[in-house]
């Protein structure tokens, strides 16, 4: 009897372990801390991965296998106290692609605005209504935007719930003091108040668009029909052309955070294409985006393929 209670209850975790959203791997680097407790951020390690893998963040049951892989690096640079730590993060997200054994990079981007407290072996509370404390605000901030970006690559104005959810977490912080959470945080508007208002405003539609339509009308068809794919994904590209030619504000980082993940997997995909494509998109994306002007070049000079 036991035994058979017990094979209920194994069943049960791993089918609540298989809704989890996130396959989120941790790293915790500490090399630029001297002469602390190396321990603690082992154990900080290992509750940030507990935290983001073991939690749902959705009311959707996930696979194993459609798990939303991601990538969290916290490199620590300075211990403020005992308790008290400030950081750089690094997140990353990838999505696959029909039919392929290939994952398209979604995001990019290093928060430079993280400062927070931690004391080892105490749980990490999180309520999306209330704030608790800026770690688990951050970590849950970047799940829900994790999630939103791969809705939003499935489906047209896909995400918006996890967006908003996420906005959610930046009024809650508004009178906390910490740093990252209000617009005059940043003036070069490169924060997470900025992140997420810029992606939910009405003048960054097209980018919303662009999201779908490179990845489920270009990527998820280029195993089979890789000139329409082709086609597809330069018309996405006109989307961000408009918001560029257009200037909703003077920084516009959601464009940038596109770039960042995706102009190397761009150069790529037309590096096969024909010399009229390769010309018209290397134009486009050189108007936008000078900073990869190099990466771009190695479309014209059809060096490199992406194996779908």
């Amino acid at each position: 009897m036991h035994k058979y209670i017990l094979t209920i209850l194994l069943v049960i975790s791993t089918t609540t372990l298989d809704a989890q959203e996130l396959k989120c791997n941790v790293q915790v680097v500490s090399n630029k801390v001297q002469g602390s407790n190396k321990q603690v951020f082992e154990t900080l390690q290992s509750e940030i991965f507990e935290f983001m893998n073991n939690r749902v963040w959705t009311e959707h049951v996930y696979g194993i296998e459609e798990r939303i892989e991601c990538n969290l690096m916290f490199n620590i640079t300075e211990q403020i106290s005992a308790d008290e730590f400030r950081a750089t993060l690094t997140i990353q997200s990838r999505r696959p692609v029909f039919n392929s054994n290939y994952y398209s990079p979604m995001i990019n981007f290093v928060d430079g605005d993280v400062q927070f407290r931690y004391i080892e072996f105490e749980p990490l509370e999180f309520d999306l209504n209330t704030y608790t404390s800026n770690l688990t605000s951050i970590l849950a901030f970047y799940a829900y935007f994790l999630i939103g970006l791969d809705y939003a690559s499935f489906g047209l104005e896909g995400g918006t719930q996890f967006y908003k959810n996420a906005e959610q977490i930046v009024i809650n912080a508004q009178n906390t003091g910490e740093k990252g959470w209000k617009p005059s945080d940043d003036m070069s508007h490169k924060n997470r108040y900025w992140l997420v208002k810029d992606i939910l405003d009405s003048e960054y539609g097209p980018v919303r668009e662009f999201y779908y339509r490179y990845h489920r009308h270009g990527l998820d068809i280029m195993e089979s029909k890789p000139p329409e794919g082709r086609v597809e994904i330069a018309k996405s590209l006109e989307l961000l052309q408009e918001v560029y030619r257009d200037r909703p504000d003077p920084y516009m980082h959601v464009l940038r955070l596109v770039f960042d993940a995706k102009a190397e997997e761009i150069s790529n995909v037309f590096s096969e294409s024909f010399p009229e494509e390769k010309n018209r998109v290397f134009l486009i994306l050189t108007e936008m985006d000078q900073t990869n002007t190099n990466k771009y070049k190695t479309i014209l000079e059809d060096n490199s393929t992406v194996d779908f």
